[in-house]
């Protein structure tokens, strides 16, 4: 340290007379003080106040110019030497390095630079004021197709300072990808691919650059998906194939990069990956398969890449991921199942895949879970099952199947995903199969848990959906025995509620279930519509000019039909539903117009 304190003090004379012996004495000095301690040495030369001196000796003419650099670099490892670097005016002369044509000039101020902007904030934005990032880009262009193990340096050295500059910072992530970085780095990969210094550079520029929405048009232009798959073929190591699949995960959201994967033949990588790591059980192995899985089911997003992989059901990829639903490895009982069900996006697809059997690999599964009871097999198997059930044509063979029986036993879960999704399929399997919804609707406990989970405020997909099943139990089953059970239930008032619900849908399902109670029962059902103040629910959704003509159509049926019951007779004068009725008769619906000529005459009638 006294060497060093001794080669400052010579170095504040030295370059004030510029004698270059001397300076470059000093600076050999600061180099090995650096080397030695680097954090020590730091801050002693900002104690002694070096850093105003450096400026003017990053002369482009001066043979000590690279060492200077070299020592900007070195300081700027540490944290607390960065924002200093910026404040004594170090980036204009480092930018103006950049346009020397002197190799280790270029590389040590490209260090230099990337680690000022290494976190800094001061630094990053001194770098773009000055235009550093654009001369660097240009660079690494000029520069991508020479091979030579300097140059190749040079590149990596020039790439790290872009991620430095860029990393977590969208605006400047935005401003490199516009600079078109992207092809470039795409290029570099491809032909540096046998340099892993710099391989593994651009995969961690993709990884950041990846993140940003901007950035995908312009991967999905290059040829990023055929190198990343090439390179990952190539690959041993667990974290060169980590490095490489953290790129895959945000590229692989885009459909026409999913498309260009699938092309290149990822599928095939994963599939090879899952294959060696299902029976592993070191971390790495549990790791990488769940990797593998998760990308490949995300693959199946994409609606092109999906139906290219299914290839009408006999793809041998669809066949291996239909493998995995009984394995042992609850991670591939996920994504088969995940996989089933973004298979199940089309009708062709459901029809042929019920046809040849997967409803009861599905079923046996889930049985498997009841007791074992992993949250996420149940919820992806449930909802494969509910996008299996859309297709008419499957709804009678998956209840034949038993689909029914087994999604009740998950009844008593208590996992709001679980519940939400079982409470979709069943809604999905009984939509117009009368058997079936009365054969469910007229079972208490069933009614029971969905009359609770009406009340599921916490969880609005739940709520939803057992009002909607509810409504549909009654719909397709048009059975008096149904309308009992839910009375007897207490659901009614939840179907009143449902008739104010903001989705009109929910509104329709609603108002025609009530009226089928008040046609089937309505001795039983009056005291729960009285409670549930029916009568002014329904006055309020004629009064609204807002509400559909549906929505005015089947409030005027159930009107007609309460007008049975004495105690909901007498409501309905009281409002004084004849004024807004006579209304409607001039509405430009015709089906409403023609309701509400009806629905006055028996008004007037029974008045």
């Amino acid at each position: 340290m006294d060497n060093l304190s001794e080669a400052l003090e010579k170095l504040k004379l030295a370059s004030t007379d510029s004698a270059t012996d001397s300076v470059e004495s000093c600076l050999d000095c600061l180099l090995k003080a650096l080397a030695n301690n680097n954090t020590e040495a730091s801050m002693k030369i900002q104690e002694m106040g070096i850093l105003p001196l450096l400026p003017n000796l990053l002369n482009p003419q001066s043979s000590c110019t690279p060492k200077v650099a070299n020592i900007i670099a070195e300081l700027a490892k540490n944290e607390f030497m960065r924002s200093p670097c910026v404040e004594a005016g170090l980036i204009p002369p480092l930018i103006q390095l950049l346009n020397s044509t002197d190799h280790e000039v270029l590389l040590q101020t490209g260090r230099a630079l990337g680690n000022i902007c290494y976190d800094s904030h001061e630094g990053r934005s001194a770098v773009d004021l000055a235009g550093g990032a654009q001369i660097v880009a240009e660079h690494i262009k000029s520069l991508s197709q020479n091979t030579e193990p300097e140059n190749e340096k040079l590149l990596t050295v020039f790439c790290g300072m872009l991620m430095n500059y860029s990393n977590d910072n969208d605006s400047l992530q935005a401003q490199l990808i516009n600079m078109g970085v992207i092809p470039t780095l795409v290029r570099l990969l491809g032909i540096h691919s046998h340099n892993t210094a710099l391989t593994e550079m651009c995969l961690i520029a993709f990884g950041n650059l990846a993140e940003l929405e901007s950035s995908k048009e312009q991967f999905a232009s290059t040829n990023i998906a055929e190198e990343l798959v090439r390179l990952f073929q190539t690959q041993s190591e667990h974290e060169k194939k980590e490095m490489i699949f953290e790129v895959l995960a945000p590229l692989a959201e885009n459909d026409v990069i999913k498309l260009q994967l699938v092309e290149a033949g990822l599928v095939e990588c994963l599939l090879e990956v899952v294959a060696q790591t299902v029976d592993g059980e070191r971390e790495e192995d549990i790791a990488q398969l769940k990797t593998a899985s998760d990308l490949m089911v995300l693959l199946l997003l994409g609606d092109e890449s999906m139906q290219k992989l299914f290839e009408g059901g006999k793809g041998s990829v669809f066949q291996r991921v239909l493998s995995w639903i009984p394995s042992h490895n609850h991670q591939l009982q996920l994504a088969g199942a995940l996989a089933i069900a973004n298979f199940a996006r089309n009708d062709g697809n459901c029809i042929h895949m019920v046809d040849t059997g997967i409803v009861q690999k599905l079923l046996e599964l889930l049985d498997r879970h009841v007791e074992e009871g992993n949250v996420t097999v149940q919820h992806a198997a449930l909802s494969a099952l509910r996008n299996l059930a859309i297709p008419v044509v499957n709804k009678s063979k998956m209840l034949s199947a038993g689909v029914a029986d087994v999604v009740l036993k998950f009844l008593q879960s208590e996992m709001p995903p679980v519940q939400f999704k079982l409470l979709g399929t069943l809604r999905m399997l009984i939509d117009t199969q009368g058997e079936a919804a009365e054969q469910l609707g007229t079972n208490g406990k069933l009614v029971e848990r969905l009359v609770e989970w009406c009340e599921a405020k916490d969880h609005a997909g739940v709520m939803g959906e057992s009002n909607r099943l509810l409504s549909a139990l009654i719909r397709h089953s048009k059975s008096k025995e149904v309308v009992r059970t839910v009375i007897q239930g207490g659901g009614v008032k939840h179907l009143v509620t449902m008739a104010t619900s903001e989705h009109m849908i929910m509104q329709n399902e609603a108002l025609v279930a009530l009226g089928l109670i008040a046609a089937l029962d309505l001795v039983a059902a009056e005291k729960d519509f009285v409670g549930a103040c029916l009568v002014s629910v329904l006055h309020k959704l004629l009064s609204d000019e807002r509400s559909a003509p549906e929505i005015k159509y089947n409030s005027m049926i159930l009107i007609c039909a309460v007008m049975g019951s004495e105690p909901l007779h007498k409501e309905v004068q009281s409002l004084a539903f004849i004024d807004v009725v006579s209304k409607l008769r001039a509405h430009e619906n015709k089906t409403v117009s023609h309701q509400a000529s009806l629905t006055e005459q028996r008004l007037t009638a029974q008045s």
